[in-house]
């Protein structure tokens, strides 16, 4: 079990309190995505959808104060400040070097955002600062960022825990073990080149959203470079369906390319979502591998078949799934498809990886788990809700 999870976003309007010296704790872990704030908006003027969309925050103004400096470490050890990127728009999140929910949605959106820019993108920046005071190392951001895809995309700092806090305190950033779960305030901040604090950006725990979020990131970043460049993306910023246990579906397989996993009511069925980038907290091999003897356990014993599902939307590729389990040296007695959308994960209420979804034959989730589970505790908690 990971200790080291991310609560989900409060809303921008409760950190604001916070950031205005108002009493408050903002944390981020598994649970429930919030709703997003009423306030201002993306520089393209968003609709009414789009500020209806619980899953997507539009960003709060934070009247253009300077932003604090501060100076610590990147992944390879080397001395950063915030000042030294003056001229670049920032991007600067805070993030757990250890998460497994909301933190990887905040990383990817960052980056779909300054490709969205095309070549305006290099004169962004981003950055992350650690937000776990249990893993500082430089190799904690360093294996966080080369997990994510993200070792030569962004620079992820570190410092003592000294230097950390302080570095927190500034932001107004809440950070504290509780219930052996790490807290943390899942903020996003853009920067401009004059190292003024323009938008604040929390997180939601919707993985359908990533590409939104970083539709909406760009397009505050264009607003603010001088050829005001075109975004790469036009879709809608509306709330987007999600795909449930009740839905028939059909993914492309992680597995087996140009095949298919389907997914619905018909028959019970445990549906375990997983990321490649649980390699860094966990043996995931280990974890994959040691599932085909719950096939064979649930197979004599009449259990619900297993069926997986990839996070590919929080990948750092579409491949990378593909890739890994090619070299998994186990083959996997259980099909896995790609959720490349998000969709999927939002309407069985994914909150954390990796998560168990046990579904009813009339596709009603009577049971999900967050973490892995020894296969005798995971037999008999399927064997006690199958039939509920």
């Amino acid at each position: 079990m990971n200790r080291f999870r991310v609560r989900a976003a409060l809303s921008a309007a409760a950190l604001l309190g916070v950031l205005g010296g108002l009493p408050g704790l903002a944390a981020c872990s598994s649970g429930t995505p919030s709703a997003s704030p009423s306030g201002s908006s993306s520089s393209a003027g968003p609709d009414t959808a789009a500020m209806d969309n619980p899953n997507l925050d539009l960003g709060s103004s934070l009247g253009n104060k300077p932003a604090p400096d501060f100076r610590l470490r990147n992944q390879f050890g080397q001395p950063m400040s915030l000042s030294q990127f003056r001229g670049k728009v920032v991007m600067l999140a805070f993030e757990d070097s250890e998460c497994t929910t909301v933190c990887p949605l905040t990383t990817q959106s960052m980056l779909q955002a300054k490709q969205l820019l095309g070549p305006a993108g290099s004169q962004v920046q981003l950055l992350g600062v650690d937000a776990n005071p249990d893993a500082i190392s430089v190799s904690d951001v360093l294996s966080y960022s080369r997990t994510h895809g993200l070792v030569n995309q962004w620079n992820f700092l570190t410092g003592s825990l000294a230097e950390l806090k302080a570095t927190w305190a500034k932001y107004d950033i809440a950070v504290q073990i509780e219930q052996d779960q790490i807290d943390h305030t899942p903020a996003l901040f853009v920067i401009d080149q004059q190292g003024r604090e323009r938008k604040l950006y929390l997180t939601q725990m919707a993985y359908s959203s990533v590409g939104q979020s970083a539709q909406v990131l760009a397009e505050e970043i264009a607003s603010l470079l001088p050829s005001h460049p075109r975004v790469a993306s036009r879709q809608s910023l509306a709330s987007i369906a999600s795909q449930g246990p009740s839905d028939h579906l059909t993914l492309p397989s992680a597995s087996s390319p140009g095949g298919t996993v389907t997914l619905g009511p018909g028959q019970p069925r445990l549906v375990m979502f997983f990321a490649t980038w649980l390699d860094e907290v966990a043996n995931l091999k280990s974890e994959l591998a040691g599932l085909n003897a719950y096939v064979a356990a649930a197979r004599r014993a009449g259990l619900p078949p297993l069926a997986a599902v990839d996070e590919t939307v929080v990948e750092p590729s579409a491949q990378a799934v593909r890739s890994y389990l090619a070299g998994l040296g186990t083959k996997l007695d259980f099909p896995a498809g790609m959720d490349l959308t998000g969709r999927v994960a939002d309407g069985y209420q994914v909150q954390d990886q990796p998560w168990f979804a046990l579904v009813s034959a009339s596709g009603t989730i009577t049971w999900s788990h967050d973490g892995w589970l020894p296969l005798p505790a995971l037999q008999t908690a399927v064997r006690q809700h199958a039939a509920g």
